[in-house]
């Protein structure tokens, strides 16, 4: 293919694995042999390196002009000024916003050798993020600014990398099999190496009835395994022994959490549930940690220390303890190169489908660029559905609720057949709408069935190469938004939400919102194992960042601003595709349009 334009040389160089300087690039196409001059370049650099400098160009055509003179032949690549190949090159090359070299300390050059690029280590960053991107054929690169967040500093924990790929995470619209540059790859994974288990998984388990029975043993079963985490931080005691002690003595309790009321004075009055009775728990206003009351959920387990009031009725709180993931959390990883694409939301069946971003995405996939990519990790939502909200039949592209899946597996096809694939349903996926929500019926299985992707229940526990990746659709976020303070969870930063149910080591911990509970035997949404990466989806916002080194990762959507997200003011990241090291658990986001 010749390389006649800047945008192809972009192309051209991140399929062989480069970032490159936007003055770099002006160079090359400035060249009398674009193609000869890439290929002297390449060969150049050294082996290890990540990006392209104007300097290894500049080089690379005085060396190959010196060949050339030496050889009696003409030259095969220019050395024209920035201003003179600009002059005469077809595309102008389109740089990206700079980057707050404050907000994001880290960044990582989307290169897929799993090299990173450290601030601290690199002192040409911010020229790289000044320079580096480029739009492709309408696929612009991964801008971690846009609609994404780094890890809060204030939590203690590293932000997360995110990417500053060229424009060849995009490939060019309607090629086949991924052909970003020119010419597929050859993936070359060996399935062998692989590892996948899922736990926590209620398809074909499911025994509830609705009897009153069934809620009280679900919330029982969650009283105890969450109430485990929390009674070696405190000296527990039953409610009903509580309520017999003596006034102004010592008294700790874990329960769930009953009621929430103020007091005219402006304290609180937390009421705390075990199976024995409840206990009324005042938070003074000026404690340090009355803050904290302001993050409490109905139906949440936590615990208590305080000081039996002198007429033994109430208990002044001293302290307050969530679940919460322990600080020293180490997390898990890979022994070997290896990522997961974490994707969610796709809605096909809805006119606002970005049909082309998806076909961008799958066929990057088939690069040489995405050969480490041998996961793929969908959260939900795979059509819209049918029916969900009020007037939605005049956003449908697609009616029928079986040939939505039909269009879906067809795009699922589109992913290279040796990729591992797993799927947990929706809200808006032809499932019980209750949580948990098990995996789809043999007829949607079926339909379903290119690669033999694995489908489970929402949420469920997928252990990929020794990493434990928590997936779940993620509806209880609008009711923790709604009920937290804006700078403790909102739908710009919903990776701040799920820190909040990492908190509280459920993924739906308010019974009776929005968020529909279905009782079991056992309660499948507690978070008994910490995870090392939490996936969700649903708030079509993209946001992610490290909560005590856990990963938490809401991977955006692949549906435009429908008329109904216009009337609830969501404007949705779309086309964004989070791409994770699974042996360093750096993760780089592609955005395909």
């Amino acid at each position: 293919m010749p390389l006649e334009t800047p945008v192809r040389i972009v192309t051209e160089l991140a399929r062989r694995g480069y970032n490159a300087e936007q003055e770099a690039v002006t160079l090359l196409a400035g060249a009398d042999v674009p193609e000869h001059a890439v290929d002297a370049v390449v060969d150049r650099v050294a082996d290890d390196a990540l990006r392209i400098t104007a300097a290894d160009v500049r080089a690379a055509l005085a060396e190959t002009d010196a060949q050339a003179d030496a050889g009696g032949r003409g030259r095969v690549a220019g050395s024209q000024t920035g201003a003179e190949a600009n002059a005469g090159s077809a595309e102008p090359t389109t740089a990206s916003t700079q980057e707050d070299p404050d907000e994001h300390p880290s960044v990582s050059t989307g290169d897929d050798s799993s090299q990173s690029a450290k601030a601290g280590a690199n002192p040409d960053l911010g020229a790289e993020a000044e320079t580096g991107v480029d739009t492709v054929d309408g696929a612009e690169a991964a801008d971690p600014v846009d609609g994404a967040r780094a890890a809060d500093p204030a939590d203690g924990t590293n932000p997360v990398e995110a990417s500053n790929a060229t424009g060849a995470s995009g490939a060019t619209p309607g090629a086949t099999n991924g052909d970003a540059g020119g010419s597929a790859a050859t993936r070359t994974a060996d399935p062998s190496l692989r590892s996948l288990e899922i736990v926590g998984d209620v398809t074909g388990r499911s025994t509830g009835t609705g009897e009153y029975s069934d809620f009280v043993t679900v919330f029982k079963d969650r009283y105890e395994k969450l109430s485990k985490q929390l009674r070696g931080r405190v000296n527990h005691r039953p409610a009903d022994a509580i309520g017999s002690m003596n006034g102004g003595t010592d008294a700790a309790m874990v329960g769930l959490v009953n009621d929430i009321r103020s007091t005219k004075n402006g304290h609180w009055i937390v009421e705390l549930e075990d199976t024995t009775g409840t206990v009324p728990c005042l938070v003074m206003k000026d404690r340090e940690f009355a803050e904290l009351v302001e993050e409490l959920l109905l139906d949440e387990c936590v615990a208590i220390e305080g000081t039996l009031s002198d007429d033994a009725e109430i208990v002044f709180v001293d302290s307050m303890y969530f679940p919460d993931i322990p600080r020293t959390h180490t997390p898990n990883t890979a022994d070997r190169h290896v990522q997961a694409a974490l994707v969610s939301d796709l809605h096909v069946g809805s006119q606002e489908f970005v049909a082309d971003a998806w076909d961008r995405f799958s066929s990057w996939l088939h690069t040489e660029a995405a050969a480490r990519v041998e996961y793929l990790l969908i959260a939900g939502d795979m059509v819209e559905g049918v029916g969900v909200y009020p007037d939605q039949d005049e956003e449908l592209d697609i009616v029928d609720i079986y040939d939505q899946y039909e269009a879906f597996a067809e795009r699922l096809k589109d992913v290279p057949g040796d990729m591992e694939i797993v799927m947990i349903p929706g809200n808006h996926d032809a499932v019980r709408l209750a949580e948990p929500q098990p995996g789809f019926d043999d007829t949607l299985r079926d339909i379903m069935s290119a690669h033999d992707a694995r489908i489970t229940g929402n949420p469920s526990l997928v252990t990929v190469e020794g990493v434990n990746v928590l997936m779940y659709h993620g509806v209880s976020l609008d009711e923790v938004i709604a009920e937290l303070p804006e700078d403790k969870a909102s739908y710009d930063e919903p990776h701040k939400a799920m820190y909040q149910l990492l908190k509280k080591r459920h993924v739906a911990p308010q019974f009776g919102g929005k968020t529909r509970l279905a009782p079991e035997k056992k309660d499948y949404l507690v978070m008994e194992e910490v995870p090392d990466v939490f996936h969700t989806g649903h708030v079509h916002k993209l946001g992610w960042g490290k909560y005590h080194n856990v990963l938490s990762v809401n991977s955006g959507c692949w549906q435009a601003q429908t008329d109904f997200q216009k009337s609830v003011n969501i404007d949705p990241d779309v086309a964004h595709a989070p791409i994770l090291d699974l042996d360093t658990l750096d993760m780089t986001v592609r955005k395909f349009v």
